[in-house]
């Protein structure tokens, strides 16, 4: 049966069959790790945890791109912001994201002009409207962000806007999952790939990652049944020893993905190592200004020197990403780390694999 809409993906009875079959499949142990954030939301949202038998045990992974930036990157966003007639632009889940002395938010009560954007077009705007002054753009996110902020430069550039900049951190996943294959730190017997990212990069860019290292992946929606008939599908595969990239997000990604996007992406943007929280400098899996764009460039407008970066003293943030631990294990977590006052960026996102389990899951 085709499904058009959201209820027919929350149906109690097909969920049940998908149960089912899943138990039936689980003959052994497996870890499957979940990569997107907004996955990981699902997940807690819809009880998922609770429906599979004990022989199937999700991992959170690295997919939350508020998470990922690390504090080194704030620090600067940070002081960016305190230049003298500098806007900064962002997008508001990194506004209480905590660097290592302040956030953003607390950097513009103290004066900072920093202003939240639901778009990067808006950015541009800001600094059309007030052309003698410079707007700096906060640019984070994975694949799915990236062709939009690409084109909104690029919009800048047309209209002859001078005065916007990028200070971009962008990240791209694939990269990330080889790492921590490559890590050994956790046994991971399979991957859900994420479904926005997978709509930009299709599936192509998995193919290496499963032949290579033996490892399925299947890209799901995120909906209780995509994620259910994505873990099916994950099982079926490790039962026959299988390792291949699977779409089951099929209404959303296509094997090509989108080529428009993938073009506008990387004509502005050209791949760099990058800072992952949790994970260290990543060789390729960053993206930075194509030397033709370098105008744009924040970093190179503004060269600006941050104190030393530090890490929060007990914040287990980076164990969390890699799937080493589950929130409950942080000594902060609930505690000392809540919503309300955050000490891990973890517990600030809406994607957080944190505020996720504070919110939805058990407490212990």
């Amino acid at each position: 049966m085709t499904m058009r809409y959201v209820q027919e993906f929350r149906d109690g009875a097909a969920a049940q069959g998908l149960v089912a079959r899943i138990e039936a499949a689980a003959s052994r142990p497996v870890n499957l790790m979940e990569v997107c954030g907004t996955h990981t939301v699902s997940v807690f949202r819809h009880g998922i945890r609770g429906l599979l038998p004990p022989p199937v045990n999700l991992l959170s992974g690295p997919g939350c791109p508020v998470c990922v930036t690390t504090n080194a990157d704030i620090d600067k966003a940070i002081a960016l912001a305190q230049q003298e007639g500098v806007t900064l632009a962002t997008f508001g889940d990194m506004m209480k994201v905590p660097g290592s002395y302040q956030s953003l938010q607390q950097a513009k009560a103290d004066g900072a002009d920093v202003r939240v954007v639901y778009s990067p077009r808006d950015s541009v705007r800001l600094a059309r409207d007030n052309p003698h002054r410079p707007v700096i753009f906060f640019a984070v996110g994975f694949e799915t962000t990236a062709p939009t902020i690409a084109a909104s430069l690029l919009e800048a550039q047309r209209l002859g806007v001078t005065n916007f900049y990028v200070f971009a951190v962008h990240k791209l996943i694939p990269p990330a999952m080889i790492a921590l294959l490559e890590s050994g730190e956790v046994r991971i017997d399979g991957f859900i790939c994420p479904g926005h990212v997978s709509v930009i990069i299709g599936s192509r860019p998995y193919e290496p990652i499963a032949k290579r290292y033996g490892v399925p992946c299947v890209i799901s929606g995120f909906e209780p049944l995509d994620v259910l008939q994505g873990i099916e599908m994950l099982l079926r595969q490790t039962a026959e020893e299988l390792a291949e990239v699977e779409i089951q997000y099929s209404r959303g990604v296509r094997p090509e993905g989108n080529p428009l996007a993938r073009e506008l992406m990387y004509r502005v943007f050209e791949v760099s190592d990058a800072g992952w929280r949790g994970l260290g400098c990543i060789p390729g899996s960053g993206l930075k200004l194509r030397p033709e764009y370098r105008a744009f460039d924040a970093e190179q407008a503004f060269p600006v020197e941050p104190p030393p970066t530090k890490e929060h003293r007990g914040c287990l943030c980076g164990e969390v990403l890699r799937g080493v631990i589950t929130p409950p294990e942080c000594p902060l977590f609930a505690k000392a780390c809540t919503p309300e006052k955050p000490i891990g960026p973890c517990m600030v996102s809406s994607e957080g694999t944190c505020a996720g389990w504070y919110q939805y899951g058990p407490r212990s």
